[in-house]
């Protein structure tokens, strides 16, 4: 029975493992149909940034309560979860709690500690289902923002509902198997570790059980935990809760130039020296490729990088002063239908075939114009935003395909582009009146 188990759990692992493995080649490689761009300058300072951002949650904390459930939640699942070494080696090797006999003493004091982060897990998740579901945060209603359908707040609620559970196996697991353990059944009896924590005020409810009864359950438990945690990871690639990965890569790649800072357009910048005469024209001129974007090709691989990583908070619209007044734009819905255009270009080469076109694009067929020329580039979203993600750049390269290609810009941008021309100001009237404003300014 031992052999088969072990022979079971190789075979669950094996399948996990080339699932996740194939799922995260299929992430890379879309997110490399992004333009090359350079993000590897001053390592010292990108190292910093995320240490602070991503592990150490700086932004979380600009709201201390819920920075602080939120660390929890985060750092606590990813600590717990070095416990699963053991449970993945006791699994492959058919032992019962491989690391006891070799740290002795420190052994308790990991479990307790592990307990303690659970608890605290399971408790932090309750409170959000309540935030999402019962105090209906409006930020995650469709009703307010209409990208949050259906998916996208079922997808927050199995998260948090498969957390719950998993740390409910994990503790479950260790108050059955030390009620084993005083009963000195089978090998539960070779490793005596005492009571734990938390677990122990679990006892009541198994203390009545047979001693078949608590073995069944505390393996049902074992296994439910870790193939849980192997569904998680796989799931977890097809979910906003990628971030819980990427936040890392992510934020080590930010944008370190001061917000405010757009990057010119290189071809543009050279037609200005040119005109300037700071640079002569090139005998053989290049090729101008497509100004702006037009679908997720033309933006650059941190772009969609940065649609990955998006973990659906809506802090980036609740302070999008464009959303706040009532216009479509919602810097988080640019970022969902950027992952949504990704996804779909995934389904696509799996089913047809990489060279297959759908014939849509990222602009019309996903974001509309009127939400990208609502945007006021106040960066407000990439200020707010937990993991550094950008918003504004993918709008502004939108818009630049929008005007540049397509020449489709609102009557009063033509007026305002023709005055900065040929005024260098907004306005109609003489660059030498340019500071007349300013005599009437005691």
């Amino acid at each position: 029975m031992q052999i088969l188990s072990q022979i079971l759990f190789i075979i669950a692992l094996g399948i996990a493992a080339y699932f996740i493995t194939r799922r995260v080649v299929l992430i890379k490689k879309t997110i490399q149909l992004g333009h090359a761009e350079d993000r590897t300058d001053r390592p010292a300072e990108r190292l910093k940034t995320m240490l602070l951002i991503a592990f150490g949650q700086k932004k979380m904390f600009n709201r201390p309560l819920i920075g602080f459930m939120h660390f929890i939640i985060y750092a606590g699942f990813l600590i717990i979860n070095i416990e699963v070494l053991e449970i993945i080696l006791d699994g492959i090797f058919g032992t019962h709690r491989l690391f006891f006999p070799f740290l002795g003493g420190f052994y308790n004091f990991l479990i307790n500690f592990f307990e303690v982060l659970a608890i605290g897990v399971l408790t932090v998740c309750v409170i959000f289902l309540l935030r999402r579901n019962v105090l209906k945060v409006q930020r995650f209603q469709e009703s307010r923002h209409r990208e949050m359908k259906t998916w996208p707040r079922n997808d927050a609620n199995i998260i948090l509902t498969i957390e719950i559970l998993l740390m409910w196996a994990f503790l479950s697991m260790n108050a059955a198997d030390t009620i084993l353990q005083e009963r000195g059944v089978g090998h539960y009896a070779e490793a005596i570790t005492g009571n734990f924590a938390i677990s122990q005020w679990l006892h009541p409810i198994f203390s009545n059980w047979s001693a078949t009864a608590l073995v069944a359950y505390e393996r049902f438990a074992w296994w439910f935990h870790i193939l849980g945690i192997m569904a998680f990871a796989l799931y977890v690639t097809y979910s906003k809760h990628l971030h819980i990965f990427l936040a890392f890569p992510n934020t080590y790649f930010s944008n370190l130039k001061p917000k405010g800072q757009m990057a010119n357009m290189p071809a543009v910048t050279k037609e200005v020296k040119i005109m300037l005469g700071i640079e002569q024209p090139d005998t053989t001129p290049a090729e101008v490729g497509r100004f702006g974007a037009k679908d997720v090709k033309d933006l650059s691989w941190k772009n969609l990088m940065d649609a990955y990583s998006c973990t659906e908070c809506g802090r980036c619209t609740a302070a999008c002063p464009a959303n706040i007044t009532g216009k479509k734009l919602s810097p988080r819905k640019i970022m969902m239908d950027t992952r949504d255009r990704l996804e779909d270009i995934q389904k696509g080469w799996l089913k047809n075939g990489e060279e297959y076109d759908d014939g849509k694009t990222l602009l019309g067929d996903y974001i509309l114009e009127e939400e990208i020329l609502a945007c006021t580039t106040c960066n407000a979203c990439v200020q707010e935003c937990p993991v550094n993600i950008s918003p504004l750049d993918i709008i502004l390269e939108l818009r630049r395909y929008k005007i540049m290609e397509e020449s489709s810009a609102p009557a009063s941008w033509n007026g305002m582009f023709s005055s900065l021309e040929n005024n260098m100001a907004p306005w109609k009237f003489p660059p030498d009146d340019r500071f007349n404003w300013a005599d009437g300014v005691k």
